[in-house]
């Protein structure tokens, strides 16, 4: 019976099934997509992720990612990581190049075992987000119940950044999905609730549009730190504390942002195809 190989990773407990298409594709359809991603009928997973073979130079290989909704996304900075890891202990070197929808995103070794990956420049134009009209991407002006006018920043999806003072008291789980769909943000957005906790040191809670509440997410934090740094209440380098663990994030002054943090391999498996449809 055909059967998929696969990887089970995860970034501060963001999880991810990885499948390997290098070498062959492997077609999922939304529906299949959907039965790997759920928790009780699948394997279970924040994103599934397909590796291909890269379609311009400079790439070491195409980073596919899809939400359990079965939809595709352009980045997911903790899956970077993961997949970085992946590709450096495959060949051997401490610097790779991973391609996604959003760009190419450099990648290298850091202290502790860790993987530092170059998100590529903060989007801050009304368009980049994008939003349906002009705004201030600095205050958007829309809101639900505590959570009211976020800064808007893209870092290869859209992301609204509400500045909360205690991000854990939020109830996210019913003003997030509200919010990913506010009528501003035409291709939905993350939504992260956003506590300032030092000058150097953020709290957050990340509702993912397509995924709900996930332990971490890399993009997000990435959005959030230039979104403090923007509102000018902290620095360009941040400490990041997540459900699921702690990021490190710079704002570059050529507007890259750098993420550093763990990864790690859960288990390694094979699902019977069938079982998927």
């Amino acid at each position: 019976m055909d059967q998929l190989s696969f990887i089970k990773m995860h970034g501060l407990g963001n999880d991810f099934v990885v499948l390997d298409g290098r070498s062959a594709p492997i077609p999922l359809s939304i529906a299949e997509a959907r039965t790997l991603a759920d928790r009780h009928f699948g394997i279970g997973c924040d994103q599934l992720i397909v590796m291909e073979p890269p379609t311009s130079e400079g790439a070491d290989l195409f980073m596919r990612i899809r939400n359990p909704d079965g939809g595709e996304a352009e980045a997911c900075g903790n899956a970077t990581r993961c997949i970085a890891s992946l590709v450096m202990n495959e060949t051997g070197r401490d610097q790779v190049v991973i391609q996604t929808l959003a760009g190419h995103l450099p990648a290298e070794t850091a202290t502790a075992g860790e993987v530092t990956v170059d998100m590529g420049p903060a989007n801050l134009g009304w368009q980049e987000i994008p939003l349906a009209e002009e705004r201030d991407t600095l205050h958007l002006g829309i809101g639900a119940g505590p959570l009211q006018d976020p800064v808007g920043v893209n870092m290869g999806n859209p992301h609204a950044i509400f500045f909360v003072e205690d991000a854990d008291t939020i109830d996210l789980a019913t003003l997030g999905p509200r919010l990913e769909h506010d009528p501003l943000l035409p291709q939905r957005a993350n939504i992260s609730v956003l506590s300032v906790t030092g000058p150097d040191r953020l709290r957050q809670r990340v509702w993912e549009r397509g995924a709900g509440i996930t332990l971490a997410c890399g993009s997000g934090a990435c959005a959030g730190a230039v979104a403090a740094a923007r509102r000018g209440l902290t620095g360009r380098k941040v400490e990041t504390t997540m459900d699921g663990g702690v990021l490190t994030l710079e704002w570059r002054e050529d507007g890259h942002v750098l993420m550093t943090g763990p990864v790690a391999t859960s288990f390694r498996g094979k699902v019977e195809r069938a079982s998927l449809t």
